[in-house]
Formats: structure tokens, C-alpha cells, sequence
């Protein structure tokens, strides 16, 4: 027998844990090796999990939705054929020897015993009613003479409590009945789980009538797309949380999700009681006769808070979406974003690209496009520049001796997909065929959901391209936590005024806009402009001399 422990694989260096999204197999799939196990979501990427070995998937430890740390086990894989059948087919008949055990119990018991510790039930049952009518006329009394002698119960209550059991011990002794210990714990035992069972099917009414007047009975996914874990499900229906509530809190943990915590402060917090009783309250009480009339001056059917009556459609945002939300909102209240705008004029660059892109795709097997050579240039300014290539922690100025460039690719047609930027590692120490090279790697491994958390990580510099789509310029926001993000918009045919030999005269040349977004907490405007004039001034003078 073989058994593969399959555990949260480690996706990058700065994820500690992942999110189970989806199990592709269930128990008793058979799996060959590095075949799609599972789907794991962490707050950089989606990734799919292979079986790493060829077996029978027997045991699933994490159900969907459930976050788990790098490193714990998730799953079970049995590699050997039989001894997963047997493994099977010894979890289905676990059931059935159960039944089995507990009618051969009932069986074995004697019927004669049974009817005798039946009635030393009843007949406890009344004592215990007599003990407990007995121990509540002693309360009374104690509680009289200790409000008269304006003393605390505490002394009493215990001496009471003595007392009663003296009583109760007297009273046993004079009714001459001895109950057989083995008797009395079987009889206690059954009152007992009736009792419990009775307790158990009161609380349970009590928790659907609460989270029935609260909505619907929370559920592992919501609406919205989040995942709500077992444990928070549980404290949910305790507390009488309804899914509508759930939906409604905002989760601290990764993507937003709902944690213990954020449950439990909910409850503390007493809003789950007022949203629930809110609407009661607001009826109850006295009102002043002109509240009410003040109140009713605008009849319900005169607002209708609903869209009119227009063909819509509600579309729930999706785990990326939700991220790129958050991430972009952050960077607004994070950073003061200043936008500088500059023109260049790229026609020794679309000259030396049109003479050399044949054979660079011939040698290469890609295309040659714009961005290396973008890319290249503001790497060159940021050798001038280094405050540009930084980032901010409090008060203190944090600058980066590697340029991690990272670049924005748009997913799906036209960007329906979202948003994502791969990061080039050490782009400063690379020539523009390496950078033409692993620019579209990360493109590539974008598009097809296949980059790592690494692949994401450690930017320290960002470019976007929104010219890709036919815009003349944009405002980028900055990549958190850097303090700048370059832009480059379409290349157009424009007629420009040029000086030829002392003269001006009127040219068509390949233009484009240039823009970069900065942090003005550590970037003032003056270093701002000078950096992306010094871009301009790279891209203008292009060597198109130069080997590629």
C-alpha cells in the first residue's frame, strides 16, 4: 500500500497560504500523474494543482473554499489499485456495520431488565421533582431571611444547598428505596439523551426560526463569488446570521474573504441583533401626533428604488476584478498622483524596427514589437533618475538597485479578461533582444493563465501601453508600492514642424504621446518632467546603426 500525502504547494516566496477553489476529481476518481487535481487561488494568481502520482484519489482533507497554509496536506492518492478499492469499499460499509453493532446491542440486552430499570426511572423522576420543589421553598426562605439581614446569599446558598441534599438523603432513607447503581446509570443515562435529544431539537427549531426571520441559511459560496469556510458557516447559523448578512460584511482575509474573527466581531458588535430587530423597533413606542403624518406625507408608491424600466443586466465582479478594485482604489488613497505628459518623435525607431523585424522573427520565432525599445529607454533614464525606481514605507525613501519592470498585459478580447503585470527581473542587466524575449514569454504565460506568483512580484517600475488599442494618451495609476508607472500611446503619421538645415519646414514623422504617473510625495514636478524629457530625448535620438 502506497499513500501520496498531496499538500498546498508553494507558489512564491511572499504566499504563505491558498484558497481551494475547485476540486477537478472526487473520492474514487482515478488520476494519472500531473493531471489536474485541483484549483488553488491565492492573492496574486489562480493556479491548477497536478496529482504527483498516478493512484486513486481517496481522501479530500480540504473542502472547497477552505484556506489552508503552504505545506499542510489537502489530499490523499492511493497508488495501489486494490488496496484503494478495498479502502473504498471499506468506507461504504462502514454504515452498515454500524447498523448492524447497534441492533445486535439492542438484541443482546435483557428485556425484564430493561422493564426494571424503567420503572427505578419513574420512580426517580418523581423524587427528583419532590427534591426540586423542595430545594426551591428553601431558596425562598433563605432568600427572605438574607433580604431581612441585609447579608449575601453566598454563605447561605451553600449551606442551603447541604442542606438539601441532607434532606434529600433523609428522605430516601425513610421511603426504604435503594436504587441498584448499575440500574439507576443506565435509567439516568436514557433521561439524560432524552433530555439532550429534546434540547438539541429545541435549539434547532430556535435556529431556523432565527435565521428564517433573518433571510436564508448560510451556504459554502455566496452570490458574490466568495467562499465561506465550514467554521463560518457554523458560528453564522449559531449566532442566527443569515447568508444576506454574511454577503453584506467585509472580510479581512485574502480576496475579502470572511474570517472567524470578522464573524465574531460582527456578533460582538451587536448589528447582527439591531439589523434584525431594527424593523420592530422602529414600530414600537409613542410617537408625537405629527411624526406619524410627517412620516406619511410621501406614499411608497411614489419611490421605486429599483432601476426603471430599462433591459438590464447585473453582473457579479469576478476574484480578479475584485482585486484589481482594490488594488487601484488603494493606490488613489496611497500616493498623490501627478501626471506629466511629453511627445516624441519615434521615426528612426519605426525605421530601424521595419528594416530588422523579418529576420528578428525569422531567428527568433516572435515578433519584434515597440515595447523593448521602450522599455529600454526609460530603463536608460532611470540610470539618471534612481529616486524614479523607489518606494515609500512611512517616512522613509526605500530605493531599489535592481529595476524590476513590470509590464501590463490586458486579458481576454480587448481587455474583458482584466489586468495583470508580469514582472521582467533585473531588466537593467539585459540587451533588447533579451528583453524583446522575455516580455513575450510573460505575455504568453498571461494569456494562458500560467504565471506564478514570482512572476509577479518584486516590481519596481511599470509599463503600460494603452496605445496597443489606438489611444493617443492616458493617466495610468501607480503599481503599489512603487512611485511611478510609465505610458506610451499610439504611433501616428503627423504632419510636425521640423528644422532642416537652419529652415523650418513642414515633415509627416511617426509620433507618439508619452506619459508617466508619479508619486508627488517623493516626485516633485520638476524631476517628473525632466525624466520623461530625458525618454524623449533617447527615443528621438535612436542609433539605428546599432546591432540588434
Amino acid at each position: 500500500m502506497a499513500r501520496i500525502e498531496v499538500t498546498m504547494p508553494k507558489m512564491g516566496e511572499s504566499i504563505m497560504e491558498g484558497t481551494v477553489v475547485e476540486w477537478s476529481k472526487k473520492i474514487g476518481d482515478t488520476v494519472e500523474q500531473d493531471e489536474t487535481l485541483l484549483e488553488i487561488a491565492t492573492d496574486k494568481v489562480d493556479s491548477e494543482v497536478p496529482a504527483p502520482e498516478s493512484g486513486v484519489l481517496v481522501e479530500i482533507l480540504v473542502e472547497e473554499g477552505e484556506t489552508v497554509e503552504v505545506g499542510e496536506p489537502i489530499a490523499i492518492i492511493e497508488t495501489d489499485a486494490d488496496a484503494a478499492k478495498d479502502a473504498s469499499q471499506k468506507g461504504d460499509s462502514t454504515g452498515e456495520a454500524a447498523e448492524d453493532v447497534s441492533e445486535q446491542d439492542e438484541q443482546d440486552e435483557d428485556p425484564g431488565e430493561e422493564a426494571e430499570a424503567s420503572d427505578d426511572a419513574d420512580d426517580a423522576d418523581e423524587r427528583q421533582k419532590e427534591d426540586v420543589r423542595s430545594e426551591q421553598d428553601d431558596e425562598e426562605e433563605v432568600s427572605l431571611k438574607d433580604a431581612e439581614k441585609d447579608k449575601t446569599s453566598d454563605g447561605k446558598s451553600s449551606q442551603n444547598g447541604t442542606g438539601t441534599s441532607e434532606k434529600r438523603s433523609r428522605h430516601k432513607e425513610d421511603d426504604g428505596k435503594q436504587v441498584d447503581s448499575k440500574t439507576e446509570s443506565k435509567a439516568g443515562s436514557r433521561t439524560g439523551a432524552a433530555a439532550g435529544a429534546s434540547g438539541r431539537q429545541l435549539d434547532r427549531s430556535e435556529e431556523a426560526e432565527t435565521v428564517a426571520e433573518g433571510g436564508s441559511t448560510p451556504q459554502r459560496k455566496g452570490s458574490d463569488g466568495r467562499f465561506f469556510t465550514p467554521l463560518v458557516r457554523a458560528i453564522a447559523k449559531e449566532e442566527g446570521i443569515s447568508q444576506e448578512e454574511l454577503e453584506l460584511l467585509e472580510g479581512s482575509g485574502n480576496q475579502g474573504r470572511v474570517t472567524k474573527q470578522d464573524v465574531l466581531d460582527y456578533v460582538k458588535s451587536g448589528k447582527a441583533k439591531k439589523d434584525r430587530t431594527g424593523d420592530a423597533e422602529d414600530g414600537a413606542g409613542l410617537r408625537k401626533p405629527g411624526d406619524a403624518k410627517s412620516k406619511q406625507t410621501i406614499e411608497t408608491e411614489e419611490i421605486d428604488p429599483r432601476w426603471p424600466d430599462q433591459k438590464v443586466e447585473i453582473i457579479k465582479m469576478d476574484r480578479m476584478r475584485k482585486v484589481i478594485s482594490n488594488h487601484m482604489i488603494r493606490s488613489k488613497q496611497t500616493s498623490a498622483h501627478v501626471t506629466t505628459f511629453g511627445e516624441a518623435d519615434v521615426t528612426r525607431l519605426v525605421q530601424y524596427r521595419d528594416k530588422h523585424k523579418d529576420k528578428f522573427q525569422k531567428e527568433n520565432g516572435f515578433k519584434l514589437t515597440f515595447t523593448p525599445f521602450f522599455v529600454e529607454a526609460t530603463i536608460q533614464a532611470i540610470r539618471e533618475f534612481p529616486l524614479i525606481n523607489s518606494s515609500v514605507d512611512g517616512d522613509e525613501i526605500i530605493l531599489k538597485r535592481s529595476i524590476n519592470y513590470g509590464i501590463a498585459v490586458a486579458l481576454g478580447d480587448v481587455g474583458t479578461g482584466g489586468l495583470i503585470v508580469p514582472v521582467i527581473k533585473n531588466a537593467g542587466e539585459m540587451n533588447i533582444q533579451g528583453i524583446a524575449r522575455k516580455t513575450y514569454e510573460l505575455a504568453q504565460k498571461a494569456r494562458s493563465k500560467k504565471l506564478s506568483p514570482d512572476d509577479l512580484v518584486g516590481g519596481t517600475f511599470t509599463l503600460t501601453n494603452y496605445g496597443s488599442v489606438g489611444n493617443l494618451m492616458g493617466t495610468p495609476i501607480i503599481n503599489q508600492p512603487q512611485v511611478a508607472i510609465f505610458g506610451t500611446g499610439i504611433i501616428q503619421k503627423r504632419p510636425v514642424v521640423i528644422e532642416v538645415d537652419g529652415s523650418d519646414t513642414i515633415a509627416i514623422r511617426h509620433m507618439v504621446y508619452l506619459s508617466m504617473s508619479y508619486d508627488h510625495r517623493i516626485i516633485d514636478g520638476a524631476m517628473g518632467g525632466a525624466f520623461v524629457q530625458r525618454v524623449k530625448q533617447y527615443l528621438e535620438n535612436f542609433d539605428i546603426d546599432r546591432t540588434i
